[in-house]
């Protein structure tokens, strides 16, 4: 087999070539949905945003109340060597490197704009971004829409389902490994993330859980029963996040001594002490960027295997547009 760094580029470039082609899913013979890939899966407040900004080390994900993420976006993280500047470049500005992270926070809400306009509508078009750092590993995420309740004031009354659909053809999938985000100072139980991945992945075989916000549980109470798999258990083991505080980030806290600082917590932490090796943003993403399965999806998988000639054809087709894209469409 070979390595997982390979591999996972490899998906990347499919998963970039379809963007291109206009495959973005949801159709009968889509080469995007016979991709394994890793789904990011939570209810709105659930520190979905933070543990994304904590495994890259960077501010760049749009902010604020409501539904935020209103495109999936797919998040190609590149390791280079120690000492090198970050960069990020975005699939559908391919000549322009973004150092600013600032300026990728306004990019996606420019490019989020530009499909869906001003209103809260959603689309599921993806927005492909890569990002060049020494602090992150080879790893792609996809970022989806937080599940809701209730729609707010602009929003369709279907706007609940519809995110529910979107957030479900991705996750149903037998190929897409399930990143749930649940916040620990809520009943897991009620976890909106939780409760869809039961539904399409009831063996807990796909299913990742992330527990956010320990610092913030009420006094007197932890996550043991949770983290040590007893409240809900899953094939892998849970991993314990703690969030930037609304502070920190009002301060721009460097995200960098974010992680030194989460660290800290668990290795001085009297409950979760003996979990520290295993906590933390650092080791998900390791976690996930090694994961046996993701390679094994990729070679056993057999809508794969069945599409490898129409994936030949469409990357040569790629190759072969490419030029003829660069000069027209993103002019």
């Amino acid at each position: 087999m070979a390595t997982m760094k390979s591999l996972i580029g490899l998906i990347n470039k499919i998963q970039r070539a379809c963007t291109v082609l206009g495959d973005h899913g949801g159709e009968g013979m889509s080469l995007w949905e016979a991709l394994p890939t890793v789904a990011v899966v939570g209810g709105q407040s659930s520190g979905k945003s933070s543990v994304l900004e904590s495994v890259v080390g960077r501010d760049f994900l749009p902010r604020g109340s409501g539904i935020v993420t209103r495109r999936p976006l797919v998040l190609q993280l590149h390791k280079t060597e120690d000492g090198t500047t970050e960069y990020a470049e975005f699939l559908h500005a391919p000549r322009k490197k973004f150092t600013d992270f600032a300026a990728v926070r306004k990019e996606i809400e420019d490019e989020t704009d530009r499909m869906t306009g001003k209103s809260k509508a959603i689309s599921n078009i993806p927005i492909q971004l890569s990002i060049y750092s020494p602090n992150v590993v080879n790893l792609t995420l996809i970022d989806l829409p937080g599940l809701t309740k209730v729609a707010v004031e602009g929003q369709p009354e279907s706007i609940v389902a519809d995110i529910e659909n979107m957030v479900r053809s991705y996750v149903e999938k037998p190929n897409c490994i399930i990143l749930a985000i649940s916040p620990a100072n809520q009943d897991i139980a009620t976890s909106d993330a939780i409760k869809l991945a039961k539904e399409v992945d009831p063996t807990g075989e796909r299913t990742f859980g992330v527990a956010t916000k320990l610092d913030i549980m009420d006094k007197g109470t932890d996550c043991l029963d949770v983290l040590e798999g007893r409240a809900y258990r899953l094939q892998h083991p849970w991993v314990g996040i703690v969030n930037r505080s609304q502070a920190d980030i009002n301060k721009r806290v460097d995200m960098i001594a974010a992680r030194r600082k989460e660290r800290e917590y668990f290795e001085t932490s009297p409950e979760y002490g003996h979990l520290a090796s295993r906590m933390g943003s650092e080791y998900l993403a390791k976690l996930l960027s090694q994961k046996e399965k993701l390679g094994a999806m990729l070679d056993e998988d057999p809508q794969l295997m069945e599409r490898r000639g129409t994936l030949a054809k469409r990357l040569e087709l790629y190759k072969q547009a490419r030029d003829d894209i660069d000069a027209v469409a993103w002019k």
